[in-house]
């Protein structure tokens, strides 16, 4: 193998790996609403409540429920902030990990089970093969001002996606292209996508390296990957925004999940 596809492989292997860890996406049994909850999460102990100030929720419980928040029984009332806090808090119960997000001002409560029967029954991830005229050089355009989009979200909700541009490409065949991209905190892009191979999952992920100062970066399809919710259903998963699904096959990347 060439080193490009030696590093690719265990790019694969890795993906395969993290999915597949007792709290990776196919643990994810359910997110749970905090609107929707009353005061309990289904089948785990405890009282999740909106705090007073908005901004985190409270969760309450006795040492005789067995949860335990930074592997500290609990046994009072600890005020929780989401994912999107720098440190946010490890909650468990069991072997379960619980994890409070934060979705465009809505809380929930996901719950992670080592013993979900989707993670029982992975068999691997199905990709095509490595193929170098898939890593293509593009190049990044921002837009003036970046913007929020409204997409179709897995669940059926729309929610906005923030984009900071465009990345321009051309394919091995020679035809031009585009695709919008989100900005990450460290500068690389990334985009939500689809195409016209039918072996592909419905729609993909796929990160780009942070555009050089003329806007120059690669896009290695190579490295699309599947979405969390093609491992379990509890995901929102954004869809491909207005303009991403290219006219054409796009056979690299990770396919589909293969199960037993």
């Amino acid at each position: 193998m060439t080193t490009a596809q030696d590093a690719w492989k265990n790019w694969l292997d890795q993906r395969v790996i993290t999915v597949r860890a007792p709290h990776g996406p196919l643990s994810l049994t359910g997110t749970h609403w905090l609107r929707d909850l009353g005061t309990g999460v289904p089948g785990v102990p405890g009282r999740w409540e909106l705090d007073e100030s908005g901004s985190c929720v409270t969760l309450t419980a006795t040492r005789h429920d067995g949860l335990a928040v930074d592997d500290e029984p609990l046994d009072s009332t600890v005020r929780l902030c989401p994912d999107t806090a720098e440190r946010p808090s490890r909650i468990t119960h069991g072997g379960r990990r619980l994890s409070l997000i934060l979705r465009d001002g809505e809380y929930a409560v996901r719950v992670f089970d080592p013993a979900a029967p989707a993670r029982a029954s992975f068999a691997g991830i199905a990709a095509h093969p490595y193929d170098p005229s898939w890593a293509l050089a593009a190049r990044f355009v921002p837009y003036l001002e970046e913007q929020t989009v409204p997409v179709p979200n897995a669940d059926g909700r729309d929610r906005g996606l923030a984009l900071a541009g465009t990345v321009a490409f051309t394919a091995a065949d020679g035809t031009a292209h585009t695709l919008a991209v989100g900005r990450g905190t460290t500068g690389s892009l990334s985009a939500v996508f689809s195409d016209e191979e039918q072996q592909n999952y419905r729609f993909r992920f796929v990160e780009l390296p942070a555009p050089a100062a003329d806007g120059t970066t690669v896009l290695d399809l190579n490295r699309a990957y599947l979405p969390p919710c093609a491992f379990a259903d509890h995901f929102l998963c954004p869809f491909p925004p207005p303009g991403n699904r290219l006219p054409l096959a796009v056979r690299a990347g990770e396919r589909q999940v293969q199960r037993q």
